[in-house]
Parts: structure tokens; C-alpha cells; sequence
């Protein structure tokens, strides 16, 4: 009885101790999704910012002699792609989602689409798949460390850069939808959408105060484009890494929640065995009483 009492106390105590991690871990993921969420809204000013100067750029030429891209159509074209996961555990499903999302995709692509993975968990599953890497980076653990990532994703796809070769981009990441969920969602960045680039240059400017482009027009759109790109990876990671932490968000939430029924079921089962334990014990005073009395 005594053992058994004591085996309970001991595991309410650890079932504790392990509740009171989960919750940390709970505020933590609340803390960081609300970081990543303000980033993505605080980005969506400076992207319309650029938006604006590429639309400046065009109004002063034709999109199709000022396309910046030194990508053009052509054969033997290299197709990349980008896919953001996680490097830690306890999301639920959020790898599984993108990465079925992204090999669903690729295999859609002509060819043999290379891959930079982020997340050593996506890594992992797109190598058991057979997709060919082309690197792997870890996954920022702030907001302020998702500059650095995608600069080093931007240079290397400079680097593989070909002239006159027609080259493909493409990212994959979880997107946030409401509360707690989340979605898979696909953006090509690669080659640069046509009605897109039309679209900017027909959009009418904002004010009355017509702009002006100074300086050499190619150039100045291309630093634009490349501000573009930067956005537009900044933006799928802020939302990957919010999408992340809201599914550890909800995991950490069950996990607290079963912690709670399993330590009500242990208390509940401490308590009758102790009970049974007083009762066993008065039971034998009372018969040890009775014995003395007819004695």
C-alpha cells in the first residue's frame, strides 16, 4: 500500500514537472508567433514600396524592353525550389504537409528540380524522397535572423545564375490561415510573371506627382527586382515560422490538456488507495479494540 501511494505521488509530481515545461513552451510559441505575424505586416509596407518603383520604372518603358532579368526563355533550363520546414520537433504535422505538398509539385516540374531545404526535418524527408539538394540551411530563431538566411539563399541562386538559360525558382511554405491552422502554398519567383510586370506598368500612380527615374532604367529596376525577391523570401519564411510555432502552439495546447486529465486520473487514484488505506487501518483498531473488550 505504502509503495503504491508513493509510486503515485512521485509520478503526479513528474506529470507536473512535465506540465509546467509544456506551458513555457506554450508561452514561448504565443510570444513568437505574434513576432513573426507584426514582421509580415510590417513588410507588407516596404513591398508596396517597391512595388511603387518598378511601377515608376515602367511607366518611362514597355515591359518588354525593360525586362531586368538576365533570365530569358530556353532549352536545358535548371529548375530550383525553395521549402521551408523546421529543424525541432512537437509541430504536429507541419512538415508532412509541405513537404507532401512540395513533392506533389516538383513532380510536376519539368525535369529535375534541385532543392535547398530549411529545416533539417524537411532536409531529411526530401532525401528519403530522392530529391536532388542543392544545400541546407537552419531555420532562423527570430526575426532578426531571417535577413542573413535570405541573403545566403539569394547568392547562391545568383551564383547559379546562367546567361541566355531559362532558370526556374519556386517556394514552398506554410502559410497562416486562422488561429492555429495553416495551409501549404506554393509561389514562383522565377521567372518573373508577365501580367504581373504589365500590370505594373498600367497601375496609375497614386498621387499627381508623377515620378522620375534617375539614373541608369536597368539598373534601377533590377536593384528593384532584387528587392522584390528579398521580400518575397522574407515573407514565406515570417509566415513559415508563424505557421510553425502556431502548430506547436496547438500541440503544447493538447499536451497540456491531456497532462491535466492524467494527473486528475492519478489524484483521483491516490486518493481512493489512500482512503482504502485510513479505512484498512481503523478497520484493525476497531477489531483490535472489540478483541480487548471480550477479553
Amino acid at each position: 500500500m505504502v509503495a503504491t501511494t508513493t509510486s503515485l505521488r512521485r509520478k503526479i509530481g513528474s506529470a507536473g514537472d512535465l506540465q509546467a515545461v509544456v506551458r513555457a513552451m506554450k508561452a514561448q510559441a504565443a510570444a513568437s508567433v505574434g513576432q513573426y505575424e507584426k514582421s509580415v505586416a510590417a513588410l507588407g509596407d516596404y513591398a508596396r514600396t517597391v512595388e511603387l518603383g518598378l511601377t515608376a520604372c515602367f511607366r518611362q518603358s514597355q515591359p518588354a524592353d525593360a525586362e531586368p532579368h538576365p533570365h530569358v526563355p530556353g532549352a536545358g533550363g535548371e529548375v530550383s525550389a525553395v521549402v521551408f520546414g523546421s529543424d525541432q520537433g512537437l509541430v504536429g504535422r507541419f512538415n508532412d504537409v509541405v513537404i507532401d505538398f512540395a513533392l506533389e509539385a516538383l513532380a510536376a516540374l519539368p525535369g529535375k528540380p534541385q532543392v535547398w531545404a530549411i529545416g533539417d526535418r524537411v532536409r531529411a524527408r526530401l532525401s528519403d524522397a530522392g530529391v536532388a539538394l542543392l544545400g541546407q540551411f537552419a531555420v532562423p530563431g527570430s526575426v532578426q535572423a531571417i535577413t542573413p538566411l535570405v541573403g545566403q539563399i539569394l547568392v547562391q541562386a545568383e551564383a547559379r545564375e546562367r546567361p541566355g538559360q531559362k532558370t526556374e525558382l519556386h517556394l514552398f511554405y506554410n502559410r497562416p490561415t486562422s488561429g492555429s491552422a495553416y495551409a501549404p502554398v506554393r509561389q514562383r519567383l522565377l521567372p518573373l510573371d508577365e501580367a504581373w510586370l504589365r500590370g505594373l506598368a498600367e497601375r496609375p500612380w497614386p498621387t499627381r506627382m508623377l515620378p522620375q527615374v534617375m539614373g541608369a532604367g536597368t539598373a534601377t529596376v533590377r536593384a528593384l527586382i532584387r528587392e522584390y525577391l528579398f521580400v518575397s523570401l522574407f515573407r514565406a519564411c515570417a509566415e513559415s515560422l508563424a505557421s510553425e510555432n502556431a502548430s506547436r502552439l496547438a500541440a503544447m495546447d493538447r499536451a497540456d490538456r491531456n497532462i491535466d486529465e492524467l494527473i486528475e486520473k492519478m489524484r483521483g487514484t491516490f486518493h481512493r488507495l489512500r482512503q482504502s488505506g485510513i479505512d484498512e487501518e481503523l478497520f484493525e483498531v476497531i477489531a483490535g479494540f472489540d478483541a480487548l473488550s471480550e477479553a
